[in-house]
């Protein structure tokens, strides 16, 4: 069922707000129980819910929420667990302003408030019996992360999968333990990269699109999922086009500039597009003709 007015695109979100029976524009509660840092300015928050009403929390991977953290206001984030496992979430964040300060300060037992589930999905369940080619820059590893892990959970479901992530340095690469699990994956073709190295690293040295060229993909068959800078998710959906991927193949999340989470202010339109309320997970050819307009 799709709520009146909402887009086909939508159409999932609107049946998560139904199903987790909530007004968009009304926090509930969650509880802190625990706060880890990944790297020095990027940190991860597991939740729980206290309000009975929502103690059933569900998402689709590539959603995300607006956390509020009491007395300093809002930010929208990327749900970065599991979505398989009802009643608990996590959400890492990049420590870069007033509230992503506050939410990181934040410690066992304390309280913040929650509005989403919002936004579109990846598409893991259109994409079964393909190959998949997860692409990720720096923080963007962390929206991805519940795809990777409902793909690997589904594994006979897809075929070939290569999993690509390139960070600034070592020092800034996301969840490493778990690249190492998934690169012993059966069938999991796992690739990092670093932008500049240390003396620690013996891994390749390079930007992401460099990993990229070295693929032998099945360009019919593939279906590709991006996300990370700007910049970098530019230049790599480009070298997935030269590969020969449709454009109706390729899928990236734009998260910038969310502040209401429903479309209302405005903050978030790209042009014709609102990336809260039609995204942040777009397939390419729906922004394909302004995402390479500067200054857009």
């Amino acid at each position: 069922m799709c709520i009146k007015g909402c887009d086909p695109w939508n159409k999932l979100q609107a049946e998560t707000m139904m199903q987790n029976s909530f007004d968009p524009m009304i926090p509930f509660r969650m509880r802190v129980m625990k706060t880890f840092w990944e790297t020095e300015d990027v940190f991860s928050i597991d939740l729980q819910p206290v309000d009975e009403a929502v103690k059933t929390f569900q998402f689709q991977p590539g959603q995300f929420n607006m956390l509020y953290a009491f007395g300093a206001g809002e930010a929208a984030i990327s749900i970065s667990s599991d979505s398989s496992k009802i009643g608990s979430i996590s959400h890492t964040i990049h420590k870069v302003g007033y509230v992503t300060g506050k939410l990181s300060q934040l410690k066992k037992g304390d309280m913040v408030a929650i509005r989403g589930p919002f936004g579109s999905h990846w598409p893991v369940d259109e994409a079964t019996g393909k190959d998949i080619c997860i692409v990720a820059g720096g923080i963007g590893l962390a929206p991805l992360r519940p795809s990777v892990y409902h793909i690997l959970k589904h594994r006979k479901k897809y075929g070939r999968i290569f999993i690509l992530y390139g960070a600034r340095t070592p020092g800034d690469l996301l969840f490493r333990v778990e690249l190492e699990q998934w690169s012993k994956k059966h069938n999991v073709d796992v690739e990092v990269t670093v932008d500049r190295a240390d003396s620690t690293w013996r891994g390749q040295v390079g930007i992401v699109t460099t990993l990229i060229e070295l693929l032998k993909l099945d360009p019919q068959n593939t279906v590709a999922m991006v996300c990370g800078p700007e910049l970098m998710m530019k230049f790599c959906i480009d070298e997935l086009l030269d590969k020969g991927l449709p454009i109706s193949s390729i899928y990236l999340s734009m998260e910038r500039n969310m502040k209401c989470a429903i479309g209302f202010c405005g903050h978030c339109q790209l042009l014709p597009r609102f990336i809260c309320k039609d995204g942040p997970v777009f397939n390419f050819k729906q922004v394909e003709k302004f995402f390479n307009v500067w200054e857009v």
